[in-house]
């Protein structure tokens, strides 16, 4: 039975000073200053960032993504570098672990099912020819430390598997490489049945595949920017409903206070 409840927006917002850093805060600075009226400022980075982008692809399918992906990783593994391949769910992070598997190449699984072990096995994803492979969550807050030798041959390479509904996720996962100046490089390869396209740019995939546009760097540049604008705003407006009805409530239960 439920006692109380309060939104995320109104408990945050009963602190008498609120602040918080992030390195993803800017795309949503308007919506900060709407529900708490805070301001974001951008601080300029510790060190020079050396992160660049090798390439984004785009496939018909999932199996066509999951082979190109499988063949990046290899390519960089036998180079020397080492390799984060990051995934959206743990049924994709099985997935590729199955192939790797069957290419006969050595990698670690990282998901919600290793918590206890997360962060040593992040902080040894920088060695030489490893292939990691991790879901958003896991790992996160600890740094991919690179030895002498793979910083000279050009550090840790990220791998995007899938665009989520908000860019902010996306630098993130991009973002555990090349960090504190060290070098680094990440590509996209991602499918036209990935649920964002398929859920928020249905007529635009459809369109796509069957114009065979899908190995067309615009169309994939099109096609994100339109799934993720539609999925951003599908989300603000949801979280918009919810602090609109907690209101709505909170004056009619008006002995109990204004949030504040």
């Amino acid at each position: 039975v439920t006692a109380a409840r309060i939104t995320t927006q109104s408990f945050f917002r009963r602190y008498v000073r609120l602040s918080g850093m992030t390195g993803t805060a800017a795309e949503h600075a308007a919506e900060f200053w709407s529900v708490y009226g805070m301001s974001v400022v951008r601080i300029p980075t510790n060190r020079e960032v050396r992160r660049r982008c090798t390439g984004r692809r785009l496939f018909a399918d999932a199996r066509s993504r999951w082979r190109a992906v499988v063949d990046a990783a290899a390519r960089m593994s036998e180079a020397g570098r080492p390799v984060l391949i990051g995934t959206r769910s743990v049924e994709a992070s099985r997935i590729v672990s199955a192939m790797l598997h069957q290419r006969h190449l050595a990698h670690t699984v990282l998901n919600a099912r290793q918590d206890q072990d997360e962060a040593a096995t992040v902080a040894c994803a920088g060695e030489a020819g490893r292939i990691t492979v991790a879901t958003n969550m896991a790992g996160r807050g600890t740094d991919i430390r690179l030895s002498a030798d793979i910083a000279a041959q050009g550090g840790l390479h990220v791998i995007l598997t899938e665009y989520h509904e908000s860019p902010r996720i996306d630098r993130q996962l991009i973002g555990r490489g090349a960090r504190q100046g060290d070098p680094g490089s990440w590509e996209a390869i991602v499918a036209l049945d990935d649920p964002l396209f398929v859920l928020h740019a249905t007529k635009l995939a459809r369109l796509i595949r069957l114009l065979h546009l899908h190995r067309t760097p615009l169309a994939l540049r099109f096609l994100r920017g339109v799934a993720q604008r539609s999925a951003e705003r599908a989300h603000g407006r949801e979280r918009a409903g919810v602090l609109a009805t907690e209101r709505r409530a909170m004056r009619q239960l008006a002995f109990a206070g204004r949030p504040g």
